[in-house]
């Protein structure tokens, strides 16, 4: 599958809104598009999934490392694969555009704001571009998008202005619909506040979408177990497969979507919304990923299933929270209103929701005991962005100290009553960590 990758000069600079243009447009010239997102983020994937109609796969090298990047990408479903950026191109130590860009050796478009610049956007494409041999990175930067660029004079002075090796690939046009609304955590998910048609329409026009496949290209390296043997999915679906209960709502919604592959893989998979007051499904282990537990709290103080979850958890029955899911495992939730909702009161912890984020890097932590997710002694990295912090009892139990990152305390991570964990960092698959709670089921 070819692919190419979005980049943007700086966050904020309309990479979102180039990447659904850019898949449109595809589509609208007969290619299936698998979207893509570098980066740990579950909601400008939500937005690509629903225009592209399938979901985002995410590319993070400090999630997953290089062989587990490139066989996320290889599981993709499509022939061109279009990569929307995080941050600014260069930016980010643990895992930068740049850097899954140059692991995958694919081309790089520039998102350039063009609102208030003509010749300077070309100047900044060159920048970008000669920045890559200063910092020793094979970053190959082979055009630009011109973003709220108007057309004309201003559209032909950017052409224009660019050399030869680096492509004009159109502009998307000032338009005040083609903003998405934003709150702490990001954007609004894209079944919340998704961007009208026509004016993703009227957008997608204006990229060339001959060049944009002329310069995608396969990516390099093999992805080493991209392809699941036929042999073992037989096995799989004759052996006693446990059953996961996995949370799916407005309350929990960040679930990458390799995880939920994963447990499908080894387990049987069942769905259940708390907010709409499902019971918990019968189960031998439960996933309650993260999300916005925050503005469904009333709903979740009412709800059945975390009552049933605590239950569950007095049994023995693995209980799994990241982030969203901790804090509906901890005594109380409170609001920034100063609402206070009783949880399902697992884990010894009062959390309190704050007006600035808490918490916002990638994590790597270190197991202090043996834990649903990781042995003594093991490693795993992740990810944590949350608005929430919580206070722990004092004698509270962590399975984590804090290498890298924020956690719980500054110190620690990973809340730890019974065979239930609740922790603050959002891991991926490839990590192992998810292949250990199964294994424990």
């Amino acid at each position: 599958m070819r692919g190419l990758v979005l980049g943007g000069t700086a966050s904020g600079v309309g990479k979102t809104v180039a990447t659904l243009a850019a898949i449109r447009a595809l589509e609208g010239a007969g290619h299936a598009v698998q979207p893509a997102k570098a980066g740990p983020d579950f909601i400008d994937p939500s937005h690509h999934e629903r225009v592209a109609g399938r979901p985002s796969r995410t590319l993070d090298l400090w999630l997953q490392g290089e062989d587990g990047l490139r066989r996320n990408y290889a599981r993709g479903e499509g022939d061109v694969c279009v990569i929307e950026g995080v941050m600014g191109l260069y930016d980010g130590d643990g895992s930068s555009t740049a850097a899954v860009a140059e692991a995958l050796d694919l081309p790089v478009v520039l998102v350039v704001d063009a609102s208030a610049g003509m010749e300077s956007v070309a100047a900044t494409a060159l920048g970008f571009r000669t920045y890559a041999d200063r910092i020793g990175r094979d970053v190959d930067v082979v055009g630009v998008i011109a973003q709220r660029a108007h057309g004309g004079r201003h559209a032909d002075g950017i052409r224009e202005a660019l050399p030869d090796d680096l492509a004009y690939l159109g502009r998307i046009p000032p338009n005040d619909d083609l903003e998405v609304p934003d709150r702490h955590l990001g954007l609004h998910m894209g079944d919340e506040s998704p961007l009208p048609d026509d004016a993703l329409d009227a957008a997608a026009e204006e990229l060339r979408v001959d060049r944009l496949v002329d310069i995608a290209r396969e990516p390099a390296g093999e992805a080493n177990g991209a392809e699941a043997d036929p042999a073992d999915e037989v096995a799989r679906a004759e052996a006693d497969r446990p059953r996961v209960a996995v949370a799916r709502d407005d309350a929990f919604r960040f679930a990458y979507p390799a995880t939920i592959e994963r447990l499908r893989e080894r387990a049987t998979v069942e769905t259940f919304s708390p907010v709409a007051g499902d019971p918990l499904p019968p189960c031998d282990g439960v996933y309650l990923p993260g999300g916005y537990p925050e503005l469904h709290a009333a709903a979740l103080a009412e709800s059945p299933a975390l009552g049933e979850v605590a239950s569950a958890a007095a049994e023995g029955t693995p209980v799994l929270g990241e982030c969203g899911g901790l804090m509906a495992l901890a005594e109380s939730l409170t609001t920034v209103e100063g609402e206070t909702h009783a949880m399902a009161g697992v884990l010894p912890a009062d959390v309190r929701m704050r007006d600035r984020y808490q918490a916002l890097d990638h994590v790597e932590l270190r197991a202090t005991r043996d834990a649903p997710t990781a042995s003594a002694g093991e490693t795993l990295r992740g990810h944590e962005f949350h608005y929430s912090e919580a206070d722990a009892a004092g004698d509270a139990r962590f399975a984590f100290d804090v290498e890298r990152g924020t956690g719980i305390d500054g110190e620690h991570d990973g809340l730890i009553e019974h065979r239930t964990l609740g922790t603050y960092a959002h891991v991926h698959p490839e990590s192992g960590a998810f292949d250990a709670f199964l294994d424990g089921l």
